[in-house]
């Protein structure tokens, strides 16, 4: 088996890891074209791993497992190689599109805060954590969308940014009840001595309002089909959005909010049809 045969067949390992965490994700990316599908699959599978440590892991030790992945990490990036299948095929994808060491870092570090940190007090404390977990991600997939036009990249960047940050809040209202109960973290500052109501709530919903709106901006401004797969991203997130909007806090906090498979492929229909239509 040589490097070559090896490096492809760790991309497929990310593919099925894309595919089993996340369908909605899943079928975004596999709108896209063949080497950029790889690549956000690789990237995905390198962020899945290192979040599943720190929250899936329950009875092991996760700072060494954490530790030991970002060592691999460090070997890899500098090599070009891993005995980690996914971090061989994300070190590929790093190498090819040109990803920030920085943007790696800082979700690295958000990682890290998830074993040490349970609560967020200030808006500036939760902007950090988000550009770690989940801005910088969008910036790597940025990467990939643009394939070394670094112009749109810096045109694009603020958007791809404030895509990231809707995602993540939205996952926070949407795991509320896990995170409270299970995880004992909150995210959060609007909701202050754990009081979640109608107020904490739409002020929360405003900060994703607004990023949602600043995301659509740069989406229409994608090229090709990354515009087709991030827009049906976009659309799955602000669909579950506008449904936890109409849902009450107590609801939230009892059960996780989901949107069903037949509203998934309507929205799939959708998008399609704007797509093909030009209106995005």
């Amino acid at each position: 088996m040589n490097v070559e045969f090896y490096i492809e067949n760790s991309y497929k390992l990310s593919e099925l890891i894309t595919k089993e965490y996340s369908t909605s994700f899943s079928m975004s990316t596999s709108l896209l074209e063949k080497e950029k599908r790889k690549a956000i699959y690789a990237i995905y599978g390198f962020v899945r791993l290192a979040d599943e440590i720190v929250d899936g892991f329950d009875g092991y030790d996760k700072d060494f497992l954490l530790s030991d992945l970002n060592e691999h990490l460090q070997y890899a990036l500098e090599k070009g190689i891993s005995s980690n299948t996914i971090l061989a095929a994300f070190a590929d994808t790093v190498r090819k599109y040109n990803i920030s060491p920085k943007h790696i870092e800082a979700f690295m570090e958000s990682m890290k805060y998830d074993l040490t940190k349970a609560e967020y007090t200030s808006t500036e404390e939760l902007n950090t954590y988000i550009y770690g977990s989940a801005d910088v991600v969008g910036l790597m997939c940025l990467k990939v969308f643009c394939n070394g036009n670094q112009v749109l990249y810096d045109q694009l960047e603020k958007s791809a940014q404030k895509l990231g940050s809707a995602f993540q809040k939205v996952n926070f209202l949407r795991d509320l009840k896990d995170d409270n109960n299970e995880l004992g973290r909150s995210y959060f500052p609007e909701i202050t001595n754990n009081k979640f109501d109608k107020d904490s709530k739409l002020l929360i919903e405003q900060s994703i309002e607004n990023d949602f709106n600043e995301a659509w901006f740069g989406i229409k401004q994608l090229p090709g089909k990354s515009k087709l797969a991030v827009a049906l991203a976009y659309f799955y997130y602000k669909t579950l959005f506008d449904k936890i909007k109409k849902t009450k806090p107590e609801t939230i906090l009892s059960k996780r909010i989901r949107i069903n498979n037949l509203k998934k492929y309507l929205i799939l229909v959708r998008v399609g049809v704007m797509y093909k239509t030009k209106l995005i």
